[in-house]
C-alpha cells in the first residue's frame, strides 16, 4: 500500500515537472497588436464583420487580411480608433456588413416563448437564461445587442429594444461639421 502511494506521488511529481518545463519551453507569445485591436472592438461577437467573433476579426486586421471598416456595432468611432492605432486613413463603414444602429438589448415576450432553446444556442455571450420547454429571459447586463437570437426563434417572440441614454451609456456626439480655427483663417487672409 505504501509502495503504491509513493509510486503515485513520484509519477505526479515527474509529470508536474515535465508540464512545468514544457509550459516555459513552448510558451506562445500573443501578438500585442491583436490585443490592442481587440480592445477597441465592441466585443459583441455578432459576426457581422464576416468573422466568428471580435478576436478573429482583430487577428485578420493585424495580418492585413481584413479592412478596418467591417464592424457595424463599432461604427464610425471604432473605425477612427482603429485607423489611429494602425496609422491609416479612416474609411466609411462598409455597407455590405450592415449599418450602424443604436445600442439595443434583446427582449423576450415570455407569454409567446415556447421554450425551444434555439435562441440560447445562438447567443454567443450566454445572455439568455432558460431551459427546454420553459420560458426564457434575457440577462440585459450581458446582452451585446448582436441580434443573432432573432433569426432562429420560430415564434418571433424576441424583439430588440434600443437602450435609452443615461449617465452609464451616454457618449459625446462628435460634431458633423468641420471646426475651423481662427488662427488658420487669419493665416489665409
Amino acid at each position: 500500500m505504501l509502495t503504491a502511494i509513493l509510486v503515485m506521488v513520484g509519477l505526479g511529481l515527474a509529470l508536474g515537472i515535465a508540464l512545468g518545463y514544457s509550459s516555459i519551453k513552448f510558451k506562445v507569445e500573443g501578438d500585442p497588436l491583436v490585443d490592442k485591436i481587440d480592445a477597441i472592438l465592441p466585443q459583441t461577437q455578432c459576426g457581422q464583420c464576416g468573422y466568428p467573433g471580435c478576436k478573429p476579426y482583430a487577428t485578420a486586421i493585424a495580418n492585413g487580411e481584413a479592412d478596418i471598416n467591417q464592424c457595424p456595432p463599432g461604427g464610425e468611432p471604432g473605425i477612427k480608433l482603429l485607423a489611429d492605432l494602425l496609422g491609416v486613413e479612416p474609411k466609411p463603414l462598409n455597407a455590405e456588413h450592415g449599418e450602424p444602429k443604436p445600442k439595443s438589448v434583446a427582449f423576450i415576450d415570455e407569454q409567446t416563448c415556447i421554450g425551444c432553446t434555439l435562441c440560447i444556442q445562438a447567443c454567443p455571450v450566454d445572455a439568455i437564461l432558460g431551459a427546454a420547454k420553459q420560458m426564457h429571459t434575457i440577462i440585459a447586463a450581458e446582452c451585446t445587442g448582436c441580434e443573432l437570437c432573432l433569426a432562429p426563434c420560430p415564434v418571433d417572440c424576441i424583439t430588440m429594444i434600443p437602450l435609452a441614454e443615461d449617465i452609464g451609456n451616454w457618449k459625446w456626439r462628435y460634431p458633423v461639421f468641420e471646426i475651423k480655427s481662427e488662427i488658420k483663417a487669419e493665416a489665409r487672409a
